[in-house]
């Protein structure tokens, strides 16, 4: 295929290596990083794919071994992180890649932070609350190569993963610095096989990283300016990618769009995610598809609070009417991309709203959303995306 694709090096906020077939660099990363005994994570369908097949082949050419484990849940819960860490100590590895979406990033990352903690600390005292992290030993942590497969979550850039608790349901962001990968290997080609929804759902979860991210009150401008410029890249490029797979360029632009807005939002989330999360954690919907559902409710929910930086966002997207042309050019997005259109057609029943309120008023998301979600609001905006 041809493509207009550079090769890049950035170092912000790590190392990543940027281009199309830079996944032939692999072993020679995990040899720069001190893994000689290297585990690759990835999840149940990316498993038996070519890309993985590919990967293994670059790790076992160079002596490296082709140890895989993909015991890997679409939300994955500590009950996978235990049969990762059963595996990895059982080959005697001494480092992690991560390859795939953000379900297998994540898990690599517990694995990578777990296995060798001591065995009084449990993963949920990690949580991303205050310096807990400083509760783990950080000479334990195994080293981390992160290689994405999808262009959407942008856990490739993040200090964090997501684990959900299997007994309560309950998604938890869990931290520390070590958890920043050594090196992400990000190459373009390896997104081109997804499913077109899988491609929908996570380029509207970077496009929520980077539309809450800038809509979130707090001083950041180094990711303000990245979220809108995330914006821009989603925008442009992944209706092409949904409708044209094989578009390299676009497919690297998107690949972008995913880092940038994991590093934008730093500077906070909102109401998008904290809804999100619960229900992606009861009902097992994909994150980034429920993102997109509840997305136009929610910034009808904060207009009153970002009205006009909406408006400034759409002139720099080349969207015509300020705040009510930006939602348009989002409700655009989800028909091009088949979206959902509402939580009612993903299986949420409306008995259980309630809940899922409480869970989202628990959800560190909601600290960054521009309008202070309360109860009675938080359920009232659950309901309008019924």
């Amino acid at each position: 295929m041809t493509h207009n694709v550079p090769n890049r090096n950035w170092s912000y906020p790590t190392a990543m290596k940027f281009g199309v077939g830079r996944i032939s660099e692999l072993a020679d990363h995990c040899k720069a990083a001190g893994i000689t005994r290297p585990l690759l994570v990835t999840d149940r369908a990316l498993a038996s794919l070519p890309i993985t097949a590919e990967a293994l082949g670059i790790l076992k050419a160079a002596g490296l071994g082709e140890a895989l484990f993909s015991d890997v849940d679409p939300n994955p819960n500590e009950i996978n992180m235990a049969a990762g860490i059963k595996t990895y100590l059982a080959g005697n590895h001494d480092g992690v890649i991560c390859f795939g979406g953000g379900s297998a990033l994540d898990l690599g990352k517990m694995i990578a932070l777990m296995a060798h903690q001591d065995a009084g600390l449990s993963v949920w005292d990690l949580e991303d609350i205050d310096d807990w992290y400083t509760r783990a030993d950080a000479d334990k942590i195994a080293p981390i190569i992160a290689v994405p497969t999808t262009a959407g979550t942008g856990s490739e850039v993040g200090r964090a993963g997501v684990l959900t608790n299997s007994q309560t349901h309950k998604k938890k962001i869990i931290f520390h610095p070590k958890l920043m990968p050594a090196v992400t290997i990000c190459d373009p080609a390896l997104t081109v096989g997804m499913p077109k929804f899988i491609t929908a759902g996570t380029g509207m979860d970077a496009l929520a990283h980077c539309l809450e991210a800038y809509c979130s009150p707090f001083y950041h401008p180094m990711s303000q300016g990245i979220a809108l410029e995330g914006m821009r890249l989603v925008f442009e490029n992944l209706v092409e990618v949904y409708q044209n797979p094989g578009n390299l360029d676009a497919r690297a632009h998107m690949m972008s769009a995913a880092a940038m807005g994991a590093v934008a939002f730093q500077k906070g989330l909102g109401a998008i995610h904290s809804l999100s999360h619960p229900v992606g954690a009861v009902y097992n919907t994909h994150h980034g598809t429920t993102n997109a559902v509840v997305m136009p409710m929610v910034l009808d929910f904060n207009r009153s609070a970002i009205e006009d930086r909406i408006g400034k966002a759409a002139a720099y997207l080349g969207i015509a009417g300020g705040f009510d042309g930006f939602r348009a050019a989002v409700m655009d997005l989800r028909t091009k991309l088949n979206i959902p259109a509402n939580l009612t057609a993903m299986g949420v029943e409306a008995a259980r709203l309630d809940e899922l309120t409480e869970m989202a008023l628990e959800d560190p998301s909601c600290g960054g959303n521009p309008i202070e979600m309360t109860r009675e609001n938080t359920r009232a905006l659950y309901a309008a995306c019924m």
